[in-house]
């Protein structure tokens, strides 16, 4: 099965980091799941490096696309269909790119990875 993995979950995984769920680690472990990341996710994490947010071990141009090939992550590039659908999505998150997330993953009808709450509150499958 594919899943849109969010930042935090991403960032998570990376560090080995306990606070990932038992199912969602089981599922990002499993050989026949296919983990996407969203490139607004990584804009997100490279913003956050930059304004001091965010402490990564490497700059986000050298350690992201280790990270992804490292963990075997795909990337789900930003279409115009992604776009449209996240400005037109109700004003429930004014995360921008939680909302480019949750437009990618029901244009594209795959399940969110996140413990974020405010994801849940759009018409998205989220597992946690």
């Amino acid at each position: 099965m594919t899943f849109l993995l969010d930042a935090q979950v991403v960032l998570w995984w990376a560090s080995a980091a306990a606070k990932i769920s038992d199912r969602a680690r089981e599922l990002i472990a499993d050989g026949s799941t296919v983990a996407l990341v969203s490139a607004a996710a990584l804009y997100e994490i490279t913003i956050k490096a930059r304004i001091g947010r965010l402490d990564l071990p490497a700059e986000p141009q050298v350690y992201l696309p280790q990270l992804l090939r490292r963990h075997a992550f795909g990337v789900l590039p930003i279409e115009e269909a992604h776009a449209l659908r996240a400005g037109a999505l109700p004003l429930v998150d004014r995360d921008p790119w939680d909302r480019l997330i949750v437009a990618q993953a029901q244009v594209e009808s795959i399940p969110i990875i996140t413990a974020d709450p405010a994801i849940g509150q759009y018409d998205v499958e989220v597992v946690w």
